[in-house]
């Protein structure tokens, strides 16, 4: 059953091309199952503290349907390649639609 879930991640400051990083982890996704609702590149931002001798990162967030196979299939990606410095994905509620009374 698909969920929805939300994965930030910081990709190194020194990428040459930020949108092929980007496109690859989309279309992991997509190839496991996943349908991507939304992608932010939210750009070049300070880290709080050094990560791996890094003092800036790239960040991304997804927003995306998935099983929860996709999701592993991402995140191991993340650990293998040496471009992400750090990700977290959570699972999001399902929205709640209110049904209007009907009137008769």
């Amino acid at each position: 059953m698909a969920q929805l879930y939300e994965t930030m991640y910081i990709l190194r400051p020194d990428l040459a091309e930020e949108t092929q990083a980007i496109e690859k982890y989309q279309s992991i996704l997509q190839d496991s199952g996943a349908e991507i609702l939304e992608t932010q590149h939210r750009g070049k931002r300070r880290l709080a503290y050094e990560i791996q001798k890094h003092r800036e990162g790239v960040y991304v967030q997804m927003n995306y349907r998935a099983p929860g196979t996709s999701v592993a299939t991402l995140e191991r990606a993340f650990r293998l390649g040496d471009d992400v410095i750090r990700y977290l994905t959570i699972a999001q509620p399902e929205p709640k639609v209110e049904k209007e009374p009907v009137e008769e």
